[in-house]
């Protein structure tokens, strides 16, 4: 009989679901203010999981500072996710920023699924790599940078947009979402970006002028340098990767109608 290889023996992959959150201008505060919103993350973060139903103690968490990365328990409701909980984290922000004289905490979240395996520094795989870069991506900081009033904004994966968002779910609403091409480093992919509380003609500007139109499907074929489709193989530890594959043509997702609004 074969040796099973060292993969199969000590990493076993999962499809789970990702999320990363990470604090807007959190570099400018000074040390005493850091410490008492990395405490307010956890606790917002604690307490909309709850709402939603959610047991974050079985969220795998992966503290980075001003960011939290966190891998799902399989079998959590993606759209439990991405609507109640979501619902709730922003309405604890507006609560936690509406206090006198508190440092005001602003949040971009990134969600995706994929493959995740545990490793010596985190975690492996497609969708830690993703989350990532998405929670990074220039839309998503252009986003909240113009929309000052908002305490929140959200980026999902293409493909939890079209698995999820797309089937109509009344508390997802996926009208309200702008397609966004994102590249940050190696990784290149689609994501969509929603910020509650504003429409999409709110978004959109933001998004289009952060990296331009979005590539078209009739126009050139991209060169070997620009092949991706966010399937990318590497160690996320805070945000660098440690090795990476890319694989594939960008998928252009067809034009979604109005569903349902939020």
């Amino acid at each position: 009989m074969t040796e099973p290889s060292s993969w199969s023996r000590d990493v076993i992959p999962h499809r789970r679901l990702c999320l990363a959150a990470d604090m807007e201008q959190y570099s400018r505060l000074d040390t005493r203010t850091q410490s008492a919103v990395q405490t307010g993350l956890v606790r917002l973060l604690d307490e909309a999981a709850t709402l939603a139903g959610l047991d974050r103690t079985a969220w795998v968490r992966q503290p980075q500072g001003d960011q939290e990365f966190s891998v799902l328990p399989e079998a959590t409701p993606e759209a439990t996710v991405l609507g109640p909980f979501v619902h709730h984290l922003t309405v604890r922000l507006g609560m936690l920023n509406a206090r006198p004289a508190a440092p005001r905490v602003r949040l971009r979240l990134a969600i995706d699924t994929g493959v995740v395996a545990d490793a010596a520094l985190g975690h492996a795989g497609p969708a830690p790599v993703a989350v990532a870069r998405y929670v990074n991506a220039p839309q998503l900081k252009a986003v909240l940078a113009a929309l000052t009033s908002a305490d929140l904004a959200v980026i999902v994966s293409d493909r939890l947009y079209q698995d999820v968002v797309r089937l109509g779910h009344p508390d997802l609403g996926p009208a309200q979402y702008i397609r966004a091409h994102v590249r940050v480093k190696e990784f290149g992919g689609y994501g969509w970006i929603r910020v509650p509380g504003h429409g999409p003609d709110d978004v959109r500007p933001s998004v289009e002028g952060a990296h331009g139109p979005l590539p078209s499907p009739d126009g050139p074929a991209p060169s070997r340098t620009t092949l991706s489709q966010h399937i990318n193989q590497g160690v996320a530890v805070g945000r660098d990767v440690s090795g990476g594959l890319n694989v594939g043509l960008p998928v252009i997702p067809s034009s979604v109608g109005p569903w349902r609004p939020w």
